[in-house]
């Protein structure tokens, strides 16, 4: 694990998350609604410095509640990158349900949700170098807090939003690892 004297400073881990998000998540099109706020400047990167699941899910809280609170118009959608707690995916994911219960507890279940992105990221039933897990990989633990109301906009506009994910794992067997390296994006296998 990372200590936070490690770490590399925080404009250097945004702009990681940047290339990320401009040659994988848009370039690749991986999702078709990020290019829109993307574009528009309507991302909020947030680097957290917790080391505590407990200091996160505090800084998560806030995070959830400024963007509730926020206009849309100037902020769509948070990235809260958290490169020095939750590095193990396990418990990662085991944290989204915790990042849920906030959501739930903050009555903003419905208006907001949590999406996830690591570095190891693995979905059930596949090995861990499998390349459809490289979807959801990005270079640093990354909560992505999300309108309801964006993705009902979103998904409205898109003919066929269920096929996305299809889609994605396509993209990423023809890509294959040879090419998710050359995008420079990490992780590397």
């Amino acid at each position: 694990m990372s200590t936070p004297d490690s770490l590399p400073a925080d404009d250097a881990i945004v702009e990681a998350t940047r290339r990320w998000l401009d040659r994988a998540v848009i370039g690749l099109n991986l999702c078709p609604f990020a290019k829109a706020v993307y574009v528009k400047e309507q991302v909020r990167y947030v680097v957290s410095h917790a080391t505590t699941p407990e200091a996160l899910l505090e800084e998560l809280m806030n995070e959830l509640q400024l963007l509730s609170d926020t206009d849309p118009e100037q902020v769509d959608t948070t990235l809260l990158i958290h490169p020095g707690v939750l590095t193990d995916f396990l418990d990662f994911n085991d944290f989204l349900d915790v990042a849920d219960a906030a959501l739930e507890d903050m009555e903003l279940e419905g208006e907001l949700q949590v999406a996830s992105f690591h570095p190891d990221y693995q979905f059930a039933d596949t090995d861990q170098n499998d390349i459809s897990n490289y979807t959801n990989r990005a270079p640093y633990p990354t909560l992505h807090l999300l309108r309801e109301d964006s993705i009902a906009r979103a998904t409205a506009a898109f003919p066929d939003a269920a096929a996305i994910f299809e889609k994605n794992i396509d993209t990423m067997e023809q890509l294959g690892h040879e090419g998710w390296d050359k995008l420079d994006v990490g992780p590397a296998r």
